[in-house]
């Protein structure tokens, strides 16, 4: 057991880990009872069970989800980076402005896992595209949340990150902007999905996955 510890813990902390997602703040693009794997080799390589960097061949770019260390608590989180360093970043109404320029929004009717959203409030879906590529994002109408936010410049050596569910999710509209080095390494797929809401049966359909855009 203690030799498996000491190749499969360096390995995690690394490399490669997976994690799962207890919380509804990327949907539809990430559910609930998702097992994310983490690619911990995406923009640099760390030293094993710290965050010190040996070497840097890449920055997180806009689009990409990210797992990242919460400068609140230290929990980590998953979210989408929508912004980096020097961007201007802007909320309207949950229009997403970039460097001034609004994003574009289709709403749609259905996402390919609608049923299984599990929302008190009726969900609003739409394709959200611009500078961060084109995903999905959720909207609540009815529920009290923060929808718009001031022009700000994302600092050196940060970035803005906000859930794919714009109003059920606790990300830099309250927290602020992440620094680079509080992100573990970018999420690429889907291993597993249990669905918490039916007795944990497997979501067969996202097993093995990569994210729906």
């Amino acid at each position: 057991m203690a030799v498996v510890a000491a190749i499969v813990c360096p390995f995690k902390s690394a490399i490669a880990e997976w994690n799962w997602v207890p919380t509804g703040s990327m949907k539809p693009t990430i559910l609930e009872g998702d097992l994310v794997f983490v690619n911990k080799l995406a923009y640099d390589l760390k030293v094993p069970l710290t965050l010190k960097r040996l070497a840097t061949w890449d920055d997180p770019k806009p689009g990409d989800i990210v797992v990242f260390f919460s400068p609140v608590d230290g929990m980590r989180l998953v979210k989408r980076v929508v912004a980096g360093p020097g961007d201007a970043v802007e909320l309207r109404s949950n229009r997403l402005f970039i460097n001034d320029r609004p994003m574009d929004y289709e709403t749609v009717d259905s996402h390919p896992f609608t049923g299984e959203l599990h929302e008190d409030a009726t969900p609003l879906l739409s394709h959200e595209s611009g500078s961060a590529g084109r995903h999905w994002v959720l909207e609540l109408p009815t529920r009290s949340a923060l929808r718009s936010f001031p022009r700000q410049v994302v600092p050196d050596g940060s970035y803005f990150m906000m859930g794919d569910s714009r109003d059920n999710s606790m990300d830099s509209r309250f927290f602020g902007c992440v620094d680079r080095r509080q992100i573990v390494g970018r999420a690429e797929g889907v291993l597993l999905s249990l669905d918490k809401n039916h007795s944990y049966a497997p979501r067969f359909g996202r097993t093995l996955s990569g994210f729906t855009d």
